[in-house]
């Protein structure tokens, strides 16, 4: 009987990937790289023929593409790109002018300033150090197992029936070292023995290994990153198959990977995004609460009574959200207003700018074949085909909506109409648009282009997003797009949710992860749906997941049901409500933390590893962040009301006490329901405003101290209006404060014992 796996719950998606072929027994196929001469050197790196096991001839490519960055190339071809490149180029190498290159015959190094590649040619090696020579990451060279068979793979590639299907690479991994990043992966922090890999997946509850968001990059506790230039379906075995070694798989024409120093996450994360792109900063109102109609049938009415409702009830709201019913049901996405539900959206849009209000429409890039537009955008070829010809019509939605044609983003003409449908609503007064699916590129599909579904899927989501944000930015001004699926590089799409999840506690600690990975991947400005996705919260839950979100970089209520915090029962309503003033009065820090984020690349929901890679502790607590450099935020992830909080070293002060607690170990907390364990480290400056029911474009800003400092604190104030450098001394028994910049500080408030403020 042949065999058959077990039944797997929610295993099926309509554009699973494509699996790499299974070696036969022995090593057929197989080719190391096993020594190389020099070609060519200049100031910025070398080329080498390679010779290999199978005795072919390769090309490596050793080059400087920028300070502390190194790439690294291995092809058959010295002009070989990744496929996806005929679609979209996702990195872009710098220079560094002090780079050094050496090459003999037997040694070639090259220098990058903080980083440097060591290689012998014969036989072959590669290693890369820091300035001071300490071994960052080396290459493994491959023991054989007690058969003579290699047991990882080696530099070089694999061949099946003589054609060449993956590039690899594998590195030795200290047996403590700690690896993350990968995009949003809902998966425990420390990627260490697992195997992700890099391919969109419309994820179903938001709590394995699929992933809408994929990065292919990592960095490690010691030191480096390492990102590969592929929009295929990358593998990273992260010491799954042998706990000594990082193998990476490349179902490419090449491998081709770049190197980065550190030494700390955030130095890392600063040279990536230089390669990959800066992210872009939202406007100010994005970091107001976004409040959905949820899932279900929605209304002009309806849309003009919550809003109307949030502000009678003095509740902190930026943006409305209205999900897919603002179009005709069965016509999604052909971005038209239903007409019998939405009879003047631009009245409705009007009066709802009156009252303070952004509004957001959802959309994605699927059209109905039941939709009007199909038949026509289909004639016109604006839609993936299949290899035949015909129009692919896939069932995107898994069975629970009519099956839809994907627009192709390679076709130009395609790309225009779709811009226009998009122009149209943002002309009438629509602000951004939430950028649902693009996850659903099937394997087999063909692009205007040329290009496979597979060389496609990964990328196509970058398209997306690119085309929305453009159009968006032409008219608005701003290039926001709220986006669920994402790839290398998408941070430049500047608000990113996490995707259905499950209204359950375990789901909302799957989230918490997914969240710091993403960060961790060069991606700053990131959301989830407060309360759950799928489902009813229970109001506990409705409570704690509110907290979470107040406290995350961006905040939207939505599900499947409402989450209208008047639908809960009166001490929901008021936690929840609470938790979302405490975060319009930390806008002036929040909205600093946003903007050092765009410059530099790191996180603003920070696993503790940014600010303290040294820790071992801090590469594992993977349920608790820092929000910004200063604020330690642990949302409860149970029902039981208690939970462990690890601090790293120094000294915290808990937010609502004011009690001082030694770090550098767990502390158990117990706290009430209307309250969030959030610590704030010691001697920090935390800007304030006074909470209003939108976000302020210049508020009146003041100072809570947590305990004076020993010497000096420090803050920087980033607003509109730029930046304000405020400095706290201790001078004897009193405290001095100085402010250089256009913020004027009102007053400062000590969170705990203090002493008498004098302000200049």
């Amino acid at each position: 009987m042949p065999y058959r796996p077990p039944l797997i719950a929610r295993e099926f998606f309509v554009a699973d990937p494509p699996e790499l072929p299974v070696r036969e027994p022995g090593e057929e196929g197989l080719s190391a790289l096993t020594s190389a001469e020099v070609v060519a050197s200049d100031g910025k790196g070398v080329t080498l023929k390679g010779s290999t096991s199978a005795e072919e001839t390769l090309v490596v490519q050793i080059t400087v593409a920028g300070e502390g960055v190194i790439r690294v190339r291995l092809s058959e071809d010295p002009d070989a790109r990744t496929r996806s490149a005929r679609a979209i180029s996702m990195v872009t190498p710098g220079e560094f002018g002090e780079a050094v290159v050496e090459a003999s015959h037997s040694r070639v190094i090259v220098d990058a300033g903080s980083l440097r590649a060591e290689v012998r040619l014969n036989p072959w090696n590669l290693r890369f150090t820091d300035r001071a020579g300490r071994t960052l990451v080396e290459q493994d060279p491959g023991h054989p197992d007690i058969s003579g068979r290699l047991r990882t793979l080696p530099f070089g590639r694999s061949t099946v029936d003589g054609t060449p299907v993956a590039y690899h690479d594998t590195f030795v991994a200290p047996a403590d070292e700690a690896f993350g990043g990968f995009g949003e992966s809902f998966t425990p922090l420390d990627k260490r023995g697992q195997r992700p890999l890099m391919w969109n997946f419309d994820a179903f509850g938001a709590e394995s290994q699929r992933a809408y968001k994929n990065v292919p990059f990592y960095l490690s506790s010691r030191g480096y990153g390492i990102c590969v230039d592929s929009g295929t379906p990358v593998e990273f075995d992260m010491c799954q198959s042998t706990h000594s070694a990082v193998q990476i798989i490349v179902p490419d024409d090449l491998v081709d990977y770049y190197v980065i120093a550190g030494p700390t996450p955030a130095e890392i994360l600063d040279r990536f995004d230089g390669l990959t792109s800066r992210p872009e900063l939202p406007p100010k109102w994005a970091f107001g609460t976004w409040i959905s109609s949820g899932f279900f049938r929605d209304s002009q009415e309806r849309v003009l009574q919550r809003a109307m409702k949030i502000r009678e009830r003095g509740i902190p709201c930026d943006v409305l959200h209205l999900d897919c019913y603002w179009q005709a049901d069965g016509h999604w996405s052909d971005l038209q207003w239903d007409p019998e539900t939405f009879p003047d959206p631009a009245g409705m849009l009007a009066t709802l700018k009156d009252q303070g209000f952004k509004v957001c429409l959802w959309m994605n890039s699927y059209i109905s074949h039941l939709s009007p537009a199909f038949a026509d955008a289909a004639r016109k070829g604006y839609f993936l085909r299949r290899p035949d010809g015909e129009t692919y019509v896939a069932d995107t939605w898994h069975g629970s909506y009519p099956a839809c044609g994907i627009v192709d983003f390679t076709n130009p003409g395609a790309v225009e109409w779709f811009k226009g449908l998009l122009r149209d609503r943002l002309r009438e007064g629509v602000a951004a648009f939430k950028t649902d699916f693009a996850e659903g590129v099937p394997a087999d599909a063909v692009a205007f282009n040329g290009m496979t579904g597979t060389e496609l899927h990964n990328v196509y989501a970058l398209l997306f997003n690119d085309i929305v944000a453009d159009v968006t930015r032409e008219v608005n001004g701003h290039g926001l797009v709220w986006a669920r699926s994402s790839y290398l590089g998408g941070q430049r799409h500047s608000a990113q949710w996490s995707g259905d999840s499950d209204t359950t506690y375990p789901a909302m600690g799957s989230t918490i992860r997914g969240g710091l990975s993403h960060g961790l991947s060069g991606i700053p400005f990131w959301s989830h749906d407060a309360g759950g996705f799928s489902g009813t919260p229970s109001p506990d839950l409705y409570i704690r997941w509110s907290q979470f979100a107040a406290l995350s970089p961006l905040v939207r209520f939505h599900g499947t049901t409402t989450r209208e915090p008047w639908e809960f029962p009166p001490h929901a309503e008021q936690a929840a409500v609470e938790a979302l003033r405490l975060r319009y009065r930390l806008m002036p820090y929040i909205y600093s933390a946003a903007v050092t984020a765009a410059e530099t690349g790191a996180p603003m929901l920070r696993a503790l590893c940014v600010d303290h890679p040294d820790d071992p502790v801090a590469w594992q607590a993977d349920l608790e962040y820092l929000l910004g450099t200063d604020l330690l935020v642990a949302p409860m992830t149970s029902a039981d009301g208690t939970r462990k909080v690890y601090l790293p070293s120094g000294v915290w002060v808990d937010y609502w006490t004011g009690e001082a607690v030694d770090g550098g170990r767990y502390v158990t907390v117990s706290p009430p329901l209307d309250q969030i364990p959030l610590f704030v480290r010691h001697g920090s400056l935390i800007p304030v405003a006074e909470s209003g029911v939108t976000v302020a474009d210049d508020p009146r800003v003041s100072l809570l101290a947590f305990g004076p400092p020993e010497g000096e604190s420090r803050t920087t104030i980033r607003d509109l209006d730029g930046d304000t450098t405020v400095t706290a001394v201790r001078d004897g028994d009193r405290l001095v404060v100085t402010a250089d910049g256009p913020k004027q500080i009102d007053g400062v408030e000590f969170v705990g014992p203090g002493v008498p403020v004098v302000i200049n």
